[in-house]
């Protein structure tokens, strides 16, 4: 197979190109705009020179005379003065002009001689009525061929050096462009044979701000993200395995004891219902870490609607407050608060913050389930009055499989509740925050925008 081009020759070759090309237009506009500078200015010179001779000249009663210091050639100029009837009185012809050549007067215009071209320009002096004299300058007009050869072997001479210098320039400042783009190939090679996430495409050197070095920093933060994801996925896996494993083991045990040692109904009948127990752990389990990939993956996407919060909590403490284990709950719910919502979801938050906090609550306790607006924000907060939690676990509790020592717990947690809370709460724009201090119980808050 032919292989192609690289980027970087590419851009080098036609960063090459371009600048032979500009410097091939710059000689063009050297070469006429320099022939036009010269013709310009022999044109203003010889102008200059002939009016100056003009002053310098006196024709009276036939008699021609000049100033003291006049001479009949200046600055490339040759000086001549004839009569009216063309005959010439004074001055020098330059070689190949032609003598003959007729006056017209004020007029600057070019003649061929022998050899050379000239510019010509005549002026009458009158004297008296009928009678004057003709001065005329005469210089060599510029040569544009012989001009334009000296720029274009000068430029020829430069070129070389020009396109090198270009072709070199370009390819560093190329190289050093795609450099990202290179660690970046390298880094998801890496990744796609399993190698470590942890490198980083700026961990050698640093790039600046422009397009490719954002691109590179955009790189780092994804594969930040990557590594974190895989990490987390595989703390995930490791866990739910863990926690799988438990009530599979007791139900293999069950299962194998009551095989070999039961005797009786009553045996059998104890046997099953821990089978079940473990069996609806399992059940349960395996439901949340569904709904909750589900929710990861976008496969289940929140059906938002507009809800009444007040109305919707006021209705779940209702059914929650059994009583169970002593426990109250007391409310403080601002009427009339609107979100949009999946109403489905948010309870299911809000129920979890509910079993958590009658699950870890003082025996004979109170669950304080509030709800107000605070500005465009809907505040809602449930707090018990357990025994609360250690500053380093508060920023643990929302792991997935994450369970604060066991001492807190009277009933058997998955871990997932909280997990759940704060991943439902996201997706609906909000977040959740706990506090919390040891003998005094927690308190966690959704914060949610209001809408009405």
């Amino acid at each position: 197979m032919k292989r192609r081009m690289s980027i970087k020759l590419k851009l080098t070759l036609w960063f090459t190109a371009f600048m032979g090309l500009i410097a091939a237009i710059c000689l063009g506009l050297i070469v006429v705009i320099g022939g036009r500078v010269s013709d310009d200015e022999a044109r203003s010179r010889l102008e200059r020179v002939v009016r100056s001779d003009i002053e310098a000249i006196s024709y009276k009663g036939g008699r021609l005379s000049f100033r003291e210091g006049f001479s009949f050639y200046e600055d490339g100029v040759y000086t001549m003065v004839y009569n009216a009837s063309g005959a010439m009185l004074g001055g020098e012809t330059p070689p190949g002009f032609p003598v003959g050549e007729p006056t017209e007067n004020g007029a600057i215009r070019t003649v061929a001689g022998s050899e050379d071209s000239f510019l010509i320009f005549d002026l009458f002096m009158p004297s008296g009525w009928d009678d004057g004299v003709w001065v005329r300058g005469v210089t060599e007009a510029p040569d544009m061929r012989d001009a334009a050869g000296r720029s274009a072997t000068v430029f020829l001479i430069i070129l070389p050096f020009i396109i090198l210098m270009a072709a070199i320039g370009g390819y560093l400042l190329v190289r050093r462009s795609l450099r990202p783009i290179e660690r970046i190939t390298e880094l998801a090679g890496s990744i796609s044979g399993g190698k470590d996430l942890s490198k980083r495409i700026s961990e050698d050197q640093s790039y600046g701000d422009d397009e490719a070095g954002r691109l590179a920093r955009a790189f780092d933060q994804m594969f930040g993200r990557l590594e974190s994801s895989f990490e987390a996925e595989k703390q995930f896996a490791s866990d739910a395995s863990h926690e799988l494993r438990t009530p599979t083991a007791v139900i293999v045990t069950q299962c194998a004891y009551l095989e070999k040692y039961a005797e009786d109904t009553e045996e059998y009948r104890e046997g099953i219902g821990v089978i079940k127990r473990q069996a609806d752990r399992m059940s349960v389990l395996i439901d949340r870490l569904l709904d909750m990939t589900r929710l990861d993956f976008g496969t289940r996407k929140p059906e938002l609607a507009d809800t009444d919060l007040s109305e919707m909590l006021r209705l779940m403490c209702e059914d929650q407050d059994t009583g169970d284990r002593g426990i109250d709950i007391e409310t403080d719910i601002e009427p009339g608060i609107h979100v949009m919502a999946d109403a489905h979801l948010l309870s299911r938050a809000i129920a979890n913050l509910l079993d958590n906090a009658r699950k870890y609550g003082m025996d004979g306790g109170h669950i304080r389930v509030g709800l107000r607006r605070a500005g465009d924000e809907a505040e809602l907060s449930v707090s018990d009055d357990g025994i609360g939690m250690d500053k380093e676990e508060l920023d643990k509790i929302f792991r997935r499989f994450y369970q604060v020592n066991s001492s807190r717990q009277t009933g058997s947690g998955l871990g997932l509740g909280l997990s759940m809370v704060k991943q439902i709460t996201e997706l609906h724009g909000g977040s959740v925050s706990v506090q919390s201090e040891p003998g005094k119980g927690s308190c966690f808050v959704i914060r949610l925008d209001v809408i009405r």
